[in-house]
């Protein structure tokens, strides 16, 4: 399977590092002209140097966001091929009971979650429907279809409210030849926090989580990186409203 994305725009959020940079990488490498952001500038110069157009963006800010994508319909004279909302995380927010968890820890992660994907595609959307075509995939998780290790209430809140969008804008995007998908990662070690989080678990307990996947592994950033590239390729061109997870098998 040849898939390439010659000439096509795509733009990636959560580009610095980690799954963010690796799927940025991965579509360069097949042709497209690719915009990458992220709130921390520290990284995006990796895949600038690979071709990449890049800005340090806080896509909490959606007048920004919606100026970035204006900015990027402007330069490219057309609408955005491809949306890969990645951005994401859980902030500042701790393991612990509901009745423990802050206010600032929930508005956080929703704002970096669930809001920010809202803020690109709204401000994407208007350009794909005009277009009559458009691959839209956002990245929830394993915590966004089930309770999640993390402990994290915010967080598992979020990500099933990344899937829930994802599944109403297929719901509505689908007459206008736009496909909208999500990625759901299991545990990939893809940048220095998840790396230090892995650290932090012992032999045995490392052990424990390979024998309770299928595959026996931990992840790969080029294992989400792949899923991407299929579901924003022409061969998922009837593919709609699904979320897939990539997790080895749990």
């Amino acid at each position: 399977m040849d898939i390439r994305f010659d000439n096509k725009i795509v733009v990636v959020t959560g580009a610095r590092d980690g799954l963010g940079r690796r799927i940025s990488e991965r579509f360069l490498e097949r042709g497209a002209k690719v915009f990458c952001c992220d709130l921390n500038g520290d990284g995006l110069e990796v895949v600038a140097q690979q071709g990449a157009t890049t800005k340090r963006l806080d896509l909490t800010d959606r007048d920004k966001a919606a100026a970035w994508v204006a900015e990027i319909e402007q330069a490219a004279g057309s609408a955005i091929d491809v949306l890969v909302n990645n951005a994401g995380g859980w902030a500042h927010a701790k393991p612990g009971p509901i009745e423990d968890v802050t206010d600032s820890e929930w508005d956080t992660v929703m704002a970096i979650n669930p809001g920010a994907a809202f803020g690109m595609c709204r401000a994407a959307v208007p350009g794909m429907k005009r277009a009559g075509r458009g691959r839209i995939v956002n990245m929830s998780s394993g915590a966004g279809i089930a309770a999640s290790r993390t402990k994290l209430h915010p967080y598992t809140a979020a990500k099933h409210a990344v899937v829930g969008l994802t599944r109403q804008m297929a719901a509505e995007l689908g007459e206008f030849g736009v496909t909208v998908n999500s990625v759901a990662p299991g545990f990939v070690l893809s940048n220095a926090f998840t790396k230090a989080d892995w650290d932090r678990y012992s032999p045995e307990a490392q052990q424990a989580h390979r024998q309770g996947t299928f595959m026996r592994r931990i992840g790969e950033p080029d294992d989400i990186a792949s899923a991407v590239m299929f579901l924003a390729s022409d061969y998922a061109s009837w593919i709609t409203g699904q979320v897939i997870s990539v997790d080895g098998g749990r």
